[in-house]
């Protein structure tokens, strides 16, 4: 995606910092004063496009951290020797369950009351 890379990023930053630039100098060149054109359109524009494309930099390079570290991990991972998994006891599944069911034979479910059914000669 065009809009994750780095280059197309800086390009776009120098773009509006230049037409903010020319801007602030056409107004400059009308005798407006700086609080005057911090509140023109186009200024305010401009400077909250730097910002975003400021901000979309910063978080790219936040990325390309993650990313080395993670792949410094991954290295280290590869690198250290696997250690042998601990040994499985035979467990005899038949004693595992007749113990639990025993341990929940005194748990026993409560009866539903029957319902009580309707006469016949009652239907809508």
């Amino acid at each position: 995606m065009e809009s994750m890379k780095k280059s197309h990023s800086l390009r776009q930053k120098a773009r509006f910092e230049k037409t903010l630039e020319d801007r602030l100098a056409f107004l400059a060149g009308k005798g407006k004063t700086p609080a005057q054109t911090g509140r023109d359109p186009l200024v305010r524009k401009w400077r909250a496009e730097v910002k975003a494309v400021g901000n979309r930099l910063k978080r790219l390079a936040e990325l390309e951290k993650q990313n080395e570290d993670m792949a410094k991990i991954k290295a280290e991972r590869a690198a250290a020797p696997r250690e042998a998994a601990p040994p499985v006891k035979d467990k005899q599944p038949g004693k595992d369950r007749k113990a639990e069911k025993g341990q929940d034979a005194g748990k026993e479910k409560k009866a539903k009351p029957e319902k009580k059914k309707a006469p016949e000669g009652a239907q809508g």
